[in-house]
């Protein structure tokens, strides 16, 4: 991951304005499972940025790259769509341009696409963590929903290659997950660490099937990170983590301490922890000013400075939907209101990659098309 900013940054760009023909009416009552049709904001997005053969292809301004993060993600809807056509093709393709061919044999590159000679193929071979986490989570769960085996095993074959490769013992957080297995270990015991990087929901689930203790681990020490990187309850993009100091702004970094395009998924994470799950009281607790903020202003912020609160202006409809689970979550009825009203007034734009995801993410679960159990476990609304 040569440039790991390039690869929110990128995502930043959007679409037209036009309104999407699948937004459900935020303010009707939800009609009961058995009533609703499959889920049309899955099959708007697989029409708009997946092609034939498996590839998530972004709208981003080097002509359509691909993000190990995209392809998991999809994967993971794909599941919560009951769409095994579709999830073969994602996974086969992931293997065969990420990894080489081989998932059980490397990581997966994190960045596919066009490169300075015109050929077309893996242009960064670093991997991601937080994409690398959701592909064992969304194979996981495939081979016990779809009671397909081959797909636990990958699961588990991931799963232990991300504690070898991707993670390191820091003074004072025990056992932590790295954005990459290169280029986050800084001079002087220091490392940048992402918070959005850590859904506690995927660490629990991964205590809970796998029995080795790393993973609670990695639970408890991701907790700590969004805390302590969020001192006044606004989580940043990025944050520097030193043995001696503790968490420091990271100044140096593109966003120079805001937290932003990728900070959005941490509340998005929070509000997805079932009521019983661990520490979901005390990380709710401890990102309430955003919520806050939502409420008095009306809109989630595109970019804050993590200490003073000062806001750069109102984020894209993306952001809205990401904060709904975290406003229910927290039980802000004013806010969440707040942000159903401004996704009927402005809907999701069809052609923005990261939005559409973000909003099949937070309306996804809005709607009831998945949730997890206290243990991470995926419930879905149709029957294995």
């Amino acid at each position: 991951m040569t440039d790991p900013i390039r690869r929110r940054t990128a995502l930043q760009v959007g679409g037209s304005a036009a309104l999407l023909s699948w937004l459900p009416s935020l303010s009707a009552q939800p009609q009961p499972a058995a009533d609703r049709p499959g889920w049309p904001a899955w099959e708007a997005f697989k029409a708009q940025f997946i092609n034939a053969g498996g590839r998530v292809i972004s709208d981003d301004a080097e002509g359509g790259q691909t993000y190990s993060e995209g392809q998991a993600y999809a994967l993971f809807f794909s599941l919560v769509a009951n769409d095994r056509a579709s999830f073969d093709k994602l996974l086969r393709w992931t293997e065969n341009n990420l990894c080489d061919g081989d998932l059980t044999a490397r990581l997966p590159a994190w960045l596919w696409g066009k490169r300075p000679d015109g050929t077309w193929g893996v242009i960064d071979s670093n991997a991601a963590s937080d994409a690398d986490l959701w592909i064992a989570y969304a194979l996981g769960e495939a081979g016990r929903l779809w009671n397909v085996r081959s797909y636990r095993a990958l699961s588990a074959l991931l799963a232990a290659r991300i504690l070898r490769e991707e993670t390191a013992d820091l003074p004072g957080l025990g056992l932590t997950l790295l954005p990459a297995p290169q280029g986050f270990v800084q001079d002087n015991g220091r490392w940048r660490l992402n918070p959005s990087y850590m859904p506690l929901h995927l660490m629990h689930w991964l205590a809970a099937v796998d029995p080795q203790p790393e993973w609670k681990q990695l639970a408890d020490s991701s907790l700590k990170i969004i805390q302590g990187a969020s001192p006044k309850g606004f989580a940043p993009d990025w944050t520097v983590y030193d043995a001696k100091q503790g968490f420091l702004v990271d100044d140096k970094g593109k966003e120079k301490g805001q937290g932003s395009y990728n900070a959005i998924r941490v509340y998005l994470w929070a509000g997805m922890l079932h009521a019983n799950a661990p520490d979901r009281k005390a990380l709710l607790d401890n990102l309430q000013p955003m919520a806050r903020f939502v409420r008095e202003q009306g809109y989630p912020p595109e970019s804050i400075n993590i200490l003073t609160a000062q806001a750069s202006g109102p984020a894209p409809s993306g952001f809205s939907a990401a904060v709904l689970p975290f406003l229910r979550a927290v039980g802000d009825d004013r806010a969440l209101q707040s942000q159903r009203m401004r996704l009927e007034a402005r809907p999701l734009r069809p052609t923005a990659y990261y939005e559409q995801m973000l909003g099949l993410f937070g309306l996804g679960a809005m709607e009831g098309q998945y949730r997890f159990t206290a243990t991470g476990q995926l419930t879905v609304r149709w029957k294995p």
